[in-house]
């Protein structure tokens, strides 16, 4: 897998014109080399590929990214790496311009007199395709998150707060294997439930409370995404009727989502389809993202703006239609989406049913 992304990573080079890349970003060194550390940049020629770091990596490094020669750097990474750059004879070398701060790249420009460190790469738009094994990881991602909430269906009760919600779901997720949560977890109920990235406190949640539930694991370095939405007590009719429209536009959404598709049109049509239900007003954030190695990746998107990638297979994106009523609360539901070859898959499967716990 390594070297298919390498083979992408220098054609990218050649429709440059580079001769060089210098790979800073923690994911991207990742994801080209299989190292995962910090304090660490990559090197990478049409014919060389070098791992710049400093003795308390060495051997991690050696053994992570075996296709990587290793440079042991030890007055300063950015002296090595220009060094390095300079002995390797490049004229033409990218960096990654939406990732490297401004002193960064300024004292490394400073360091490589007579290169030319103009041109800035977006590497990420790389990692929009996934291959096997980052789709086996996030599977996997998504079983433990899917287990953390069947788990948290025998926890939850009247009086419990929010914070013990979300410590049980991360503690739960640690146990099934989890690095950690792939963001902080959202956990918002009663009329908290309108804020639509509620993370938890230490309220008490209610009898008769809407509690959404939005989090994820990293498996591996990849994420998951899903949210959940229950009830405390009896729903009301009112909550009926809105959890209804969600799911109904959710799941409607999935119909939708298959090769070829734009993002735009997809959030476009969760919107109409709200619209039957007087409650497109109160959905007010796009639709999907997609996923990887981070939790909100830059494409494709499933939203108003921004958002016209062809989806295609091999895709990750979120389908996460809500609803938030100021002074009333609010729900969303939410699964990790795979395109596939002739539409789509979900990978994270929980119930998605209105549940009701007493």
């Amino acid at each position: 897998m390594i070297e298919n992304r390498l083979q992408a990573l220098r054609a990218l080079l050649e429709e440059q014109k580079l001769d060089a890349v210098v790979v800073t970003k923690e994911v991207n060194l990742y994801y080209f080399s299989g190292f995962r550390g910090d304090d660490t940049a990559l090197v990478i020629t049409a014919d060389k590929a070098l791992l710049v770091t400093d003795n308390r990596y060495t051997v991690q490094a050696a053994q992570q990214a075996p296709l990587f020669e290793l440079v042991e750097q030890t007055e300063g990474l950015w002296t090595k790496v220009a060094e390095t750059v300079k002995k390797l004879g490049c004229q033409r070398v990218g960096f990654e311009g939406g990732a490297m701060v401004f002193d960064t790249y300024h004292r490394l420009a400073s360091l490589l007199t007579g290169v030319d460190f103009t041109t800035s790469l977006n590497l990420d738009a790389l990692r929009t395709i996934k291959d096997e094994e980052e789709i086996r990881c996030i599977r996997e991602a998504c079983r433990i998150a899917d287990a953390a909430f069947n788990d948290a269906l025998t926890f939850i009760h009247a009086g419990v707060t929010e914070i013990e919600v979300a410590a049980r779901l991360e503690q739960v997720m640690r146990q099934e294997g989890s690095e950690k949560p792939s963001f902080d977890t959202i956990v918002a109920s009663g009329l908290r439930g309108s804020m639509p990235h509620g993370t938890a406190t230490a309220k008490a949640i209610g009898t008769g409370e809407f509690v959404t539930m939005d989090f994820g694991a990293k498996y591996r370095g990849y994420c998951s995404d899903i949210t959940r939405t229950i009830v405390v007590g009896h729903a009301s009719d009112r909550q009926r009727e809105v959890y209804d429209a969600v799911l109904d536009t959710q799941e409607k959404v999935l119909t939708q989502i298959r090769p070829g598709q734009k993002g735009y049109d997809i959030d476009h049509y969760a919107r109409v389809n709200l619209q039957k239900y007087g409650l497109d007003q109160y959905f007010g954030h796009g639709l999907g993202h997609s996923l990887g190695l981070e939790i909100h990746e830059a494409a494709p998107r499933l939203a108003k703006r921004n958002s016209d990638t062809l989806l295609a297979p091999g895709m990750l994106v979120t389908d996460e239609p809500g609803v938030y009523i100021p002074e009333w609360g609010g729900l969303r539901i939410e699964d990790t989406v795979l395109v596939t070859a002739t539409g789509c898959e979900r990978l994270t499967t929980s119930a998605k049913k209105l549940i009701e716990i007493f």
